[in-house]
């Protein structure tokens, strides 16, 4: 199963990547838990530093701008 982490602390284009990302995983069809992160600790212990941005599987795929449903679906197959 794939963890796909959206990281941000909760504003517009954070929950639009979030949106985009658990679509992506409905059309990929693949078996992956969406989780939102908003401790800034947390964000930061990535090396992110502009947000929302956007972690599968550990590593960072995008930062700074929301991502299309279609983008996120090529990280996840």
């Amino acid at each position: 199963m794939k963890l796909v982490q959206v990281l941000g602390p909760g504003c517009s284009k954070c929950e639009s990547l979030k949106k985009n990302a658990e679509q992506a995983v409905k059309q990929a069809g693949v078996e992956a838990t969406v989780e939102k992160i908003t401790d800034i600790n947390v964000i930061t212990g990535f090396g992110v530093m502009m947000t929302p941005a956007l972690v599968v599987d550990g590593q960072v795929k995008v930062v700074g701008k929301v991502a299309s449903a279609d983008e996120i679906q090529k990280f996840l197959t």
